[in-house]
């Protein structure tokens, strides 16, 4: 398997190149449209031939580039179940499994930053956890139909479960970090650490954040795969 980690600094978003070295099929999961000259000129150089955009939900900090490369390469757009994104060309199901030669990519429901997220389990090794799970923290909860319980339930339940060597690479970090594990986050992780649910819903429901930058710009150019109107 092929996986790689890219950075947009506007944003602080990550987006993963994954491939099947046999097959030369690659995989883009969160891309960002500022971005999409960096990703295609990059997969070109590797010899590889991009076969699907996924997102792990619509995102409210970036506007995807998945429409676009969509127009260059002919890819297919992928986006979770319950994803008001009409433009996709399929919706992925919690539990369903994405194969590319010899890579398999898993979708994990994991619901609260938003009424439609996925997680993706990359070769059993590799999780994706977009903006649910972070490195020491975890998405918001307070716009986009979030709700805190569920993303309590759904990463202790499902991610917290998973091998404590499973790799967390998470689709934003505005420190620096790159990679956890599933060890780490349950043993450092302050959102998660030391809280029951009610106390976890507590602390998400009094965080007074305020909204991304580019939410009014970018969640309805996302609900049609980052085109314009």
């Amino acid at each position: 398997m092929f996986f790689r980690q890219l950075f947009d600094s506007e944003t602080s978003t990550y987006t993963y190149l994954i491939a099947d070295e046999a097959s030369k099929t690659a995989v883009l999961v969160d891309s960002v449209l500022e971005q999409v000259e960096r990703d295609q000129k990059f997969i070109a150089e590797l010899g590889l031939k991009l076969g699907y955009c996924l997102e792990t939900h619509l995102h409210a900090d970036h506007i995807t580039g998945a429409g676009k490369l969509r127009e260059l390469t002919g890819c297919i757009n992928i986006v979770p179940f319950g994803a008001n994104a009409a433009c996709a060309d399929r919706k992925i199901q919690d539990g369903e499994v994405l194969q590319i030669g010899l890579v398999e990519i898993a979708a994990i429901a994991t619901l609260g930053h938003t009424d439609s997220h996925v997680a993706y389990l990359v070769n059993n090794t590799h999780l994706l956890t977009g903006d649910s799970l972070l490195i020491r923290g975890c998405g918001r909860t307070d716009f986009q139909s979030g709700n805190a319980g569920a993303l309590y339930d759904c990463i202790t339940q499902k991610l917290f479960t998973l091998s404590d060597s499973t790799l967390v690479y998470p689709g934003h970090d505005y420190r620096g970090h790159m990679v956890s594990t599933i060890g780490e986050e349950k043993q450092f992780n302050p959102r998660f650490v030391g809280r029951d649910r009610t106390d976890f819903i507590t602390l998400m429901n009094n965080l007074n954040l305020p909204n991304p930058q580019k939410i009014m710009e970018a969640v309805p150019a996302n609900q049609r795969c980052g085109q314009a109107a």
